[in-house]
């Protein structure tokens, strides 16, 4: 998947974009991997902050939003394209500034875009 798009929504997800997914569970390939804790646009590289709870320690992932599949706004739920390993192995996320930093957000694209996924739905 091309860098550029791992910043974009998938085609169908247009009612994602605008949407409000604060609090919305986040379910991997292979089962739950936290909740949103909140959404960032910033460079024109909209993402997800994800509470993964205690499975990673209480860590917070950032999750850009190419790798939604699928949202369920019935269930407050939104499926992505990786696993839950694939989720903890992405660039450590630390401090709330990281959201507006260009040179992480890049290097977290790229590790993005280099997973093999399933294809998104057209």
């Amino acid at each position: 998947m091309p860098t550029d798009s791992i910043w974009s929504y998938a085609p169908g997800l247009d009612h994602a974009r605008g949407a409000d997914l604060t609090g919305y569970t986040v379910v991997a390939r292979d089962g739950t991997a936290g909740h949103v804790d909140r959404r960032a646009d910033h460079h024109g590289m909209p993402h997800l902050v994800v509470d993964t709870g205690v499975w990673v320690f209480g860590r917070s992932l950032l999750v850009p939003v190419g790798v939604i599949t699928s949202v369920d706004t019935a269930e407050r739920k939104l499926t992505v394209s990786c696993t839950r390993a694939e989720l903890k192995a992405a660039p450590r996320f630390r401090t709330d500034s990281e959201t507006m930093d260009v040179v992480y957000l890049t290097a977290v694209g790229l590790y993005y875009s280099e997973l093999p996924r399933e294809e998104r739905p057209a």
